[in-house]
């Protein structure tokens, strides 16, 4: 699915996306997305020619120094790879929920920002995700806008338009379209149609997401191996992320170490695959069945004129290897009509580059 194997990659990692979009002036534009997975930055890199993108697992782990006995903390793909019995995603519903889990967000956030360099006097644009929870969306909003950056311009987006942007071209085009975006994340299934940089007839399902595929793999698996192996569902996500492929999935082997001593080899046929195909089909079902009559029933000319373009696809789920196409062959025949699907080359990272493209538009404009 991505290059993100947690178990192997360093607590940041940083590549280079060919869009041009520094300022070479005044202040540098910023993009931020606080994923309930993973947290990406997107800033000029130094040689003003791209941009670097800074990824990480959003979770921490503490634990007690051996020498001193003080509480230390770990961030990132490095928490997670060490204490994954203790690790905490501090946004697993995708917000914030209480001040507990935003003050441990703001922790991880500024020293994300600290170790990164993030420049103070930034225009910050930052993608929120369409979830109807007033109060988590004001403690994300004051993690991030209390956070020391963005000192020149701070502005949010919904994770949904800035993840369609990097699908339309190489700069804002998507702002003067009309379309249906769906985002396929781990805590939601988010769904808006656009027109014109206009968010309408925005709908949220909590009943389909990624995490749920974790947790589905982790059963299957068991299933499979009638009991003789339990993965957790950070295990299950590598799984997800290495393996699923709805164009040339190929079964893999993995060895868990016995109770008793000794280990055990294992072979993975169905597991995967079964439980990506079941949440394609989940949502397909909530988006033909729920969100489209609710946006021809509030906006039937936007609803016409949507279906003519392609729907983009956006978010973690949307980087498995051809669910593109299964996307479009499941959603035509629901809905007895042609339908075309396209995505960013990224998708897990589109809403970061597109918010920082408007965050160098609004840059240059101020």
């Amino acid at each position: 699915m991505s290059d993100d194997d947690a178990a192997e990659a360093t607590t940041e990692e940083s590549t280079s996306d060919s869009d041009d979009t520094s300022n070479s002036e005044g202040a540098v534009p910023v993009g931020v997305k606080l994923g309930s997975t993973r947290t990406v930055i997107g800033m000029p890199d130094q040689e003003g020619t791209g941009n670097e993108i800074i990824k990480t697992l959003t979770c921490m782990a503490t634990y007690e120094d051996a020498l001193t006995g003080e509480e230390k903390v770990l961030y990132g793909e490095e928490a997670a790879r060490e204490y994954p019995e203790r690790v905490e995603y501090m946004l697993r519903s995708g917000l914030p929920e209480d001040k507990d889990r935003a003050e441990m967000t703001k922790t991880f956030f500024e020293a994300l920002i600290d170790e990164n360099n993030i420049p103070t006097d930034s225009g910050v644009v930052y993608a929120i995700p369409t979830i109807d929870n007033p109060a988590g969306l004001e403690n994300l909003k004051s993690v991030i806008e209390d956070s020391g950056i963005g000192l020149e311009l701070m502005e949010s987006y919904p994770e949904s338009l800035c993840g369609s942007i990097p699908a339309f071209g190489d700069d804002l085009e998507a702002i003067d379209e009309i379309f249906v975006s769906v985002n396929m994340g781990s805590t939601n299934l988010e769904a808006s149609a656009y027109r014109r940089g206009e968010q309408l007839a925005p709908f949220t399902t909590g009943a389909v997401t990624g995490n749920e595929v974790d947790r589905m793999i982790a059963n299957y698996v068991e299933e499979e191996t009638q009991g003789r192996v339990n993965i957790d569902t950070q295990t299950a996500r590598e799984y997800k992320e290495e393996h699923a492929d709805f164009l040339d999935f190929e079964p893999f082997t993995d060895i868990i170490q016995q109770p008793g001593g000794g280990t055990h080899e294992f072979t993975i046929e169905r597991s995967v695959m079964d439980a990506v195909n079941e949440y394609l089909d989940d949502a397909v079902d909530e988006l033909a069945n729920t969100f489209l009559p609710e946006l021809a029933n509030d906006y039937m000319k936007v609803y016409q004129l949507a279906l003519d373009r392609p729907i983009v696809i956006t978010g973690g789920m949307a980087c498995i290897p051809g669910i593109l196409d299964e996307f479009e062959q499941r959603l035509s025949e629901e809905l007895n009509r042609d339908i075309e699907a396209t995505a960013a080359s990224q998708p897990d990272v589109a809403p970061t580059i597109g918010a920082q493209r408007i965050a160098a538009r609004l840059v240059d404009t101020n």
